[in-house]
Parts: C-alpha cells; sequence; structure tokens
C-alpha cells in the first residue's frame, strides 16, 4: 500500500483539511472529528486502497484499515492535513462538544448512571428474591435473617443521592468527596425522610423567602434530577474558585465555599424546583405508560430500539431510576425487554431462514445474546443491515410492551432485561413470561414471513463449489484461557461484522494472552491493548483485548514483548486487570482476528465454550 495516496485520499474525500476538526487512531481504524459531514463521500472513502469499512459512532467518523498499517496511514494522514496527533480522548471530547445539545445531556446521564447500576442491580435482585421467598414461606419475614437482608436489599435506594452525587461529580470534573457531602446533605437525618412525608408524616418550615414561599423540612429520598444539578453547581463553583483563589488559600477557602453556596441554593432554589419538575416528569412517564389498552406501552415498545441506534436510550436510565426510587417498581423495565427479545426473535428467524452461511453464523450467537439483553449484535449486526427483521422486532417489542402493561409487569431494579429479568420480576413472574413469549413469538413470524433480501449463489456449480469442504487447513490455538464465542457475540459492529476479518471472541479467566502459534510480534500500541502476530503459517492474527480499551491509555495492562521480537508457542505476550478494566466501564472479550481472511477461503471457530490457551480453537481453511 501507498499510505501517503491512502492518507490523501480519505483527505480529500472527507471534504479537506478545512473540514477536519481532529484525528486519532486505535488499532484498527482512524477516529475523525468532522465539521460537516454533509461533506463527507462515503463511498469514495469506502473504494480508497487499504480502506476495510466507513462508520459514524459516537460522534466520530471511523475509518476501519486494520492492525499494523493504521498507524502508518495516520502519521501520512495528520502530515498532509497539517494538524498535531490528538490522543483518543481529545477525540472523544471533540466529538461531544460537536453533538446536539441534548445529545449531550443525555449521554452525561448515561454517563452518570452506568457506573452505579450494579449497585441497583445488586440490591434490586436481592430485594426481589427475598420478596420470592416471603411468598413461599411467610413466616421467613419474622427471622433475624429476613431482617438483615431486608436492610442489604434497600440500603443502594436509601442511600441513592449519594451514589449519584459522587457519580455526577466525577463526571463534571468535581471532587467526588465534596459531590457526596452535597448527597447527604439532601438526605440529612435531621430532615423529614421524603417517603414518611409522601405517606403523611407532618413537616415544618426549613426556610421562607420573605413569607411568601416556605421550604418544608423535608429531604430529598427518592429523587435524582436534584441531586446531579446540586452536584454541577458545586462542581462549577469548585472549579472556577480553583483558578481564582490564590494556592495558599485554596485547601480551606474553595471546599468551604463550593459546599456552603451549593448546600444553601440546594436546600432553597434547586431542590425544591427541581423535585416538582421530576415528579411532573415521572408522572408523564408513567401515564404514557398507562394509557388505556396498554396503548402507550404499545407505542414505546416499538420505538425502544430506534432509540437505541439514535443512541438516546441512556435517558431510560433515569426514568428507571426516578420509578424506583418513588415507589420501588420499575414498569419501565418490561418495554426494555419486549423491544430486546423482540430484536432477538425476529434474528433468530433470519438465522433459521437464510442460506447464507455467514448470515446464519453471524445472526444465531446474536439473537441468543438478545435474549440475554445485549442487543447490540442482533440490532447492528443483523436486523439494521437487512431492515425488515428490525421493523419485525419493532412489531414484536410493541405487542409484548402491550401485554407488560396491561399485566401490570413492573421490576424490583434496573439494569438487567431479558432472561435475567425474571430475577427481578419474582412478583409479576408469569405476567413477566407472557411479556417475553408475546414479543419473540410475534416478531419471530413477522421476521419469517417478511423474510430478507441476500445474494446466494445462484448456480448449482456454486452452491456445490460453498458447500465444499476442503481438508487443507490450517490450526490456530487460543491465545487465552476463558469462554470462546462468535465473533458475532461482540458489542463492537467492526469485529462482530467481519469487517476487520474472521475469528472468535474469548472472554477470559485470567487476563493472560500467550502467543498462540511460533511468529513474529509485528505490532504492539503504546497502550498495550492490542498486538499484532505475523505465524510462521502465514496467518496475520490480531489480538484486540476489550472494546474500545485504547481509551485506558495502557492502565491496567502489562506488555512482556515489542514489535519485531520472535516468539515461540505459549510464550506470554500480555496481561491485563480485568477487575479494573470492568471497573473503568469497558468490556474485556478479546477478538482474535485472522488479518489475512481474505487470503483463505475461510475461518471456522471449532472450539466454542470453556477454552484453556493453546487449546484448538480456530481452523482456517486454504483456497486450493
Amino acid at each position: 500500500m501507498d499510505y501517503k495516496k491512502t492518507a490523501k485520499e480519505i483527505l480529500d474525500a472527507i471534504g479537506g483539511k478545512s473540514n477536519l476538526v481532529s484525528a486519532a487512531h486505535c488499532a484498527t481504524r482512524l477516529r475523525l472529528v468532522i465539521a460537516d459531514n454533509n461533506k463527507v463521500q462515503k463511498a469514495v472513502l469506502e473504494e480508497v486502497d487499504g480502506v476495510k469499512g466507513v462508520f459514524e459512532a459516537a460522534g466520530q467518523l471511523q475509518i476501519i484499515i486494520g492492525t499494523g498499517t493504521v498507524n502508518k496511514v495516520y502519521d501520512e494522514f495528520v502530515s498532509a492535513a497539517g494538524v498535531a496527533a490528538a490522543t483518543k480522548e481529545d477525540v472523544k471530547r471533540a466529538a461531544a462538544s460537536k453533538a446536539p445539545w441534548y445529545k449531550q445531556a443525555i449521554k452525561t446521564l448515561g454517563d452518570i448512571f452506568v457506573p452505579i447500576i450494579p449497585a441497583i442491580v445488586a440490591t434490586g435482585l436481592l430485594n426481589g428474591l427475598l420478596g420470592g421467598l416471603a411468598k413461599v414461606w411467610p413466616g421467613m419475614t419474622e427471622t433475624y435473617i429476613y431482617s438483615l437482608l431486608d436492610i442489604f436489599s434497600n440500603t443502594a435506594l436509601t442511600f441513592l443521592p449519594i451514589l449519584i452525587a459522587i457519580s455526577a461529580a466525577k463526571i463534571f470534573g468535581g471532587n467526588i468527596f465534596l459531590g457526596a457531602v452535597i448527597g447527604m446533605i439532601m438526605i440529612h437525618p435531621n430532615l423529614i425522610n421524603a417517603w414518611t412525608v409522601a405517606s403523611g408524616a407532618k413537616t415544618s418550615t426549613l426556610w421562607s423567602w420573605f413569607g411568601l414561599w416556605d421550604i418544608q423540612n423535608t429531604g430529598y429520598q427518592g429523587h435524582v434530577i436534584p441531586v446531579i444539578l446540586a452536584v454541577w453547581l458545586m462542581c462549577t463553583i469548585e472549579k472556577r474558585l480553583h483558578k481564582k483563589v490564590p494556592e495558599m488559600l485554596d485547601l480551606f477557602v474553595t471546599p468551604l465555599v463550593s459546599v456552603l453556596v451549593t448546600g444553601f441554593l440546594t436546600m432553597t432554589l434547586i431542590g425544591p424546583i427541581f423535585s416538582q419538575i421530576e415528579t411532573w416528569v415521572l408522572a408523564g412517564a408513567q401515564a404514557l405508560i398507562s394509557i388505556p389498552f396498554g396503548l402507550g406501552a404499545c407505542i414505546m415498545g416499538a420505538v425502544y430500539a430506534p432509540t437505541v441506534v439514535a443512541g438516546v436510550h441512556h435517558m431510560y436510565n433515569a426514568i428507571e431510576m426516578m420509578m424506583i426510587a418513588d415507589n420501588g417498581m420499575n414498569i419501565w423495565m418490561p418495554i426494555a425487554t419486549a423491544a430486546n427479545v423482540a430484536q432477538g426473535a425476529a434474528a433468530l428467524a433470519v438465522a433459521l431462514k437464510t442460506k447464507n452461511k455467514k448470515t446464519k453464523a453471524m445472526a444465531l450467537p446474536a439473537s441468543l445474546s438478545a435474549f440475554m439483553g445485549i442487543t447490540e449484535p442482533a440490532i447492528f449486526g443483523v436486523n439494521i443491515r437487512f431492515m425488515r427483521p428490525f421493523i419485525a422486532g419493532m412489531v414484536g417489542g410493541a405487542c409484548g410492551a402491550m401485554v407488560a402493561s396491561l399485566m401490570n409487569v413492573y421490576a424490583t431494579a434496573n439494569g438487567v432485561t431479558g432472561i435475567f429479568g425474571f430475577l427481578i420480576t419474582t412478583d409479576c413472574f408469569f405476567g413477566y413470561l407472557l411479556t417475553f413469549v408475546v414479543a419473540a413469538a410475534v416478531a419471530f413470524a413477522v421476521s419469517w414471513i417478511l423474510g430478507i433480501k441476500e445474494e446466494e449463489p445462484t448456480t448449482k456449480n456454486e452452491r456445490d463449489k460453498d458447500d465444499k469442504n476442503e481438508s487443507d487447513t490450517l490450526v490456530i490455538s487460543s491465545p487465552l484461557s476463558g469462554e470462546a464465542k462468535p465473533l458475532s457475540e461482540v458489542p463492537d459492529d467492526t469485529f462482530a461484522q467481519d469487517i476487520l476479518g474472521k475469528g472468535a471472541a474469548i472472554e477470559s479467566d485470567d487476563g493472560i494472552v500467550v502467543a498462540p502459534e511460533d511468529g513474529i510480534v509485528t505490532s504492539i500500541f503504546d497502550t498495550k491493548h492490542a498486538i499484532g502476530l505475523s505465524l510462521d503459517n502465514g496467518i496475520e492474527l490480531l489480538i484486540h483485548i476489550g472494546i474500545d480499551t485504547v481509551e485506558l491509555n495502557g492502565e491496567g495492562y502489562e506488555a512482556y514483548v515489542k514489535s519485531g521480537e520472535r516468539v515461540s508457542k505459549g510464550q506470554k505476550l500480555i496481561t491485563f486487570d480485568k477487575e479494573l478494566i470492568t471497573k473503568k466501564g469497558y468490556a474485556t472479550i478479546t477478538p482474535v482476528i485472522v488479518a489475512n481472511t481474505d487470503d483463505y477461503k475461510d475461518v471456522i471457530l471449532k472450539n466454542q465454550g470453556n477454552v484453556k490457551a493453546l487449546d484448538y480453537l480456530l481452523e482456517v481453511r486454504k483456497d486450493v
């Protein structure tokens, strides 16, 4: 490849240097932020030598080139564009700043709530299990163990404002401990608990604005929006004070003023005003779902999947949190389950009906993933691609959501849908089961009837050639121990759709990557999250540890080899801290890609499920 020529053609196709805001790259693709996307000629980009795919995600134009090559094209690209090389974080911030204000707000909500979802899931699951056990064994409610577990089950909900405040302070760039103090102020024991007030408890006046408006001595248990706005204000004040206050006084003045000003404005203005607005928002969401005959839920079940595609579904986290905090009943979760399961069933119909082996291999695991609550492989890898299954999924989601509304199905937590949702819907098990079945059955039937348009071998000779089993094959061992899965289950379209090549994905047990065969290290990034190998048998292999983990900048990774070094089968290449990476919010699933797939007839996953390092993993069939 002529890297300079490729870079020049890419620059021309995106509208020239004047249309480029920022540029960075990861192990496989260029990540560009464009000023005006209408000037980008995608069809021209896709024809540029070396470009394997083009798509937009998270406000970035991502151009897939491949490991070992993308860095060389990138160097020529920034030189031709006359721009400074940027980090992935720089590009991410630039992309976010270009998004419409409402998308930025929704993304911020998602960034705040996603880290605390495990806490809500843990206590919600426990609450659901306790409720189910109490029905089977009523006397359990009188035991010590029940009383103890009941404390565990509602702790996250009781102190939800503190969890939100800490997460929000981190997102807004403030001191998380000062953020925690703001959350604590809002549920201080000296305030009357908001839930007891809702039950009729008497309150007193906390503050009076000139006798015209009395603020009641009420806490903010069960509230979300006021906490986020209060912490945003605190972070804004804190950051400005850090710039203005002399360094020798900063430690004393900044925390004091930040908490004092924020606390006063929160308890006298922000809290009272926005808690009322939040009440109206919550009432509106509940009213929509409660439209007679389940029509409101039906509409939401249909549009849920399109909001996932649009990337605005994170707003549902806030609504679900409000519902749980309000009365412990999340009636939004069954709608999400209906939509997710329906997309999975639509993909399952594609898998069973298609004659295209590649489509079948992608659709089947993607559908099973959707039944578990992870819909990206089914939506982006299959249904959107053929569109008809996506529409079928919308129809199934609408029908399932209507059933959920009519049967008053609710969950005790959020963050879990699909099959695992049964654990947090124990109070309405059969309603949830019927929601699940109706959504799946309708979507499957509609998808089966509508079918898909795809190219198939048209002659007998072509079909025979496609089905022929060549004996001349190469074998690749697994570079990790763990659970081997099809690439279609990777939550990233670039891998799930085989754009970079075919292979497998492994969810590691121990965080150790070894050389699967003898060969040479062709590339290893400074971030250590990806390594390219040229095996002695001619196969070019890419091992990409985690999804979007380039953004960790090497944190949690340790490399034991360097580019150009020869390695032997079983030699340790990289180790990574699974727990740290997961806590940072990234998936650790590791795609193992045959980068030069086009040189071979096929790449087949031969050992699905639990594998040990160096077990037989992939079979590469030569085109002979």
